[in-house]
């Protein structure tokens, strides 16, 4: 039995010595895994790299526990640093939204009025009231003043347009609201530092609308006499109009100041500022009645040119000049 294995297990040795001692090896590739070098050698890589992540955090755990709780420290101071800058940037946009609400409803009892209380201050704001022994009462909104300021613009931008105006330097509605705004908010601060300068019982919100209505007549005149185009038809307006409306907010004032000479500092001021805006307002956008009869009749005729007279001497002194 020992020798019949001995020759079964020789026989294989014996047939690749045979070929090897033929020069010659043949080697069956079909038979061989492609992928089984690569996959030992992926699992190799494999195993060498998760050893050296084993033992790079046992070095940490081992070596580096106070360097390891430092940077934890500062990984996690800076997390709620970030996350403590959204809570307040998101908190400063809610208080911004909310601030702005809130500020939208100071304002909302000012603007608050029927339209029929505004038709009613604009007819009584031409009106003037006779009594002056007693503060009489005057609106504390901004609705109505704010709206007549907006129709003088429009007005104002009318009467650019038909005049043919040219800004420089701007444009024609920026001048509009310019000058609209400027003198309602302008004016109504200087009446409201005399005021306070000669002790009339008078808040700025009174003055603001005071002026503002008193705008009315401003707004009727000049829409009348942008479309009329005759001189004394604003003259007469201009003194009906506005002086009623004039007259108007001096007996408003006149009830609330104490004293001869502060009413008539302050009635006085009021009454030529007014005044003469709507002047100003007429004549510096207003196309004039004559500049029209002017172009009606026609270009102007252009002067006469003297004519140089003796000519045959001139050609007799030119011929002269070239026989020589």
């Amino acid at each position: 039995m020992s020798a019949e294995s001995e020759s079964r297990n020789t026989e294989p040795w014996g047939s690749f010595d045979e070929n090897q001692g033929g020069g010659s090896a043949v080697i069956d590739m079909e038979n061989m895994d492609d992928t089984s070098g690569s996959s030992f050698e992926d699992m190799g890589e494999l195993h060498q790299r998760l050893r050296e992540e084993e033992e790079e955090e046992e070095e940490e755990e081992g070596g580096g526990d106070g360097e390891f709780l430092g940077m934890k420290g500062i990984k996690g101071q800076l997390g709620r640093q970030v996350a403590d800058e959204v809570w307040q940037a998101g908190k400063r946009q809610a208080s911004k939204a909310f601030n702005l609400y809130a500020n939208i409803d100071i304002l909302r009892p000012y603007f608050d009025v029927e339209p029929v209380q505004v038709r009613s201050r604009l007819m009584e704001s031409m009106i003037p009231v006779r009594m002056i022994n007693f503060p009489q009462k005057i609106a504390g909104e901004l609705y109505g003043p704010l709206m007549l300021v907006f129709t003088l613009v429009a007005i104002l931008l009318h009467g650019m347009k038909t005049s043919d105006t040219v800004i420089r330097e701007g444009t024609l509605m920026g001048t509009a609201i310019g000058t609209c705004f400027g003198y309602w908010l302008g004016v109504s601060s200087f009446i409201y530092f005399l005021a306070y300068l000669v002790n009339a019982q008078i808040t700025m919100l009174q003055t603001l609308s005071l002026l503002g209505y008193g705008l009315f007549g401003h707004c009727v005149v000049l829409f009348i006499t942008y479309n009329i185009h005759f001189h004394f038809l604003f003259y007469f307006l201009w003194l009906l109009c506005g002086g009623l409306s004039t007259l108007r907010m001096v007996t408003a004032l006149l009830s609330r100041t104490v004293g001869q000479t502060p009413r008539l500092l302050l009635c006085g001021t009021l009454s030529v500022l007014h005044m003469m805006f709507l002047l100003y307002l007429h004549f510096n956008y207003h196309k004039i009645i004559e500049g029209l009869l002017e172009s009606l009749e026609g270009p102007p005729m252009v002067p006469m040119q003297r004519v140089a007279r003796d000519v045959p001497e001139l050609t007799l002194n030119a011929s002269l000049l070239m026989t020589h």
